[in-house]
Formats: C-alpha cells, sequence, structure tokens
C-alpha cells in the first residue's frame, strides 16, 4: 500500500466538469494497494498519516498532524503510484492491485479514517473515474508512505 500525502490549502475532485468533493486545509491522499496487500497494512498506514506532523505550530515549525489542526482529508483511488518503470519507456502496472480488491481495501480505509478523532471530514473521489484533481500543494509538502517500508 502507498499512499502519496500532500498538504494542501484546498483541493478538489471533478468528474465530467463537475466539482465531486472538496476540502480546505488538510491533505490531500493519493491511495494505491498492490496485489499482495490486505487490511492488516491499513491500520499503520492510518496511524502514519492522521499523526504525521507536517503542520505548522504557532512558531511556524511544523509540530502539528492533520488531527491536531482539525483538518480535512480529501482520498483518491490511484493505482498509478505501483507503476514500474525499471523496463522501457511505458509503464506496468502488473503490482497494482485488481480492481475488485483494491475498491474493498479503499473502502475500508474510507471507513477507517472517518472513525478517527480530530479529521474534519473526509472526503473521497470516485473509485475507477476519470477525475480532475485541483489542489494548491501549501509548501508545498508532498510525502511518500510504502507499507512495504514500516520496519525498516
Amino acid at each position: 500500500m502507498r499512499i502519496m500525502i500532500q498538504r494542501v490549502a484546498e483541493a478538489s475532485v471533478w468528474i465530467d466538469d463537475q466539482q465531486f468533493s472538496s476540502i480546505e486545509k488538510g491533505l490531500l491522499v493519493l491511495v494505491g494497494f498492490e496485489t499482495e496487500d490486505d487490511a492488516s497494512q491499513l491500520e499503520w498506514t492510518i496511524q502514519k498519516l492522521v499523526n504525521l506532523r507536517i503542520f505548522n505550530d504557532p512558531k511556524g515549525v511544523p509540530n502539528l498532524s492533520v488531527t491536531d489542526i482539525n483538518g480535512e482529508l480529501l482520498i483518491v483511488s490511484q493505482f498509478t503510484l505501483h507503476a514500474n518503470t525499471k523496463k522501457g519507456n511505458r509503464p506496468s502496472y502488473i503490482r497494482a492491485a485488481r480492481p475488485e480488491q483494491a475498491i474493498q481495501l479503499y473502502e475500508k480505509f474510507i471507513e477507517d479514517l472517518k472513525a478517527i478523532q480530530g479529521v474534519k471530514s473526509v472526503q473521497t473521489g470516485s473509485f475507477g473515474a476519470d477525475m480532475k484533481v485541483h489542489l494548491i500543494n501549501d509548501g508545498p509538502v508532498t510525502i511518500l508512505i510504502d507499507s512495504l517500508n514500516k520496519n525498516g
């Protein structure tokens, strides 16, 4: 499981020229699952996500998490996070989970995030849709977390 986190001043998802969802200050989270993932990666990844101290305190030091600031989350599925670009110029997505597996993990990820105290709201994209994601990256701050690296 990989998540790409972007600290944002605001972000939104558009589908078919219509706004589907939006957030203000918080985190845009692109999430991708691979074939070997299961629900056991979710808890660790969620705890990393909501406790990551990347928001500035009153002194301008990044000491605050999204829960500390009562921020919002926008969760967007993105299988391309598991692109393999080792050979050739066309990425391979062979390690990305098939939709029937990924959608279950995606929905559980969202459900578990909604239960976290201190998160103002959890918004989403639409799994498998052609989405346009608009954001104002705050910082910019962009961080990649891979659950395979949790022990290293």
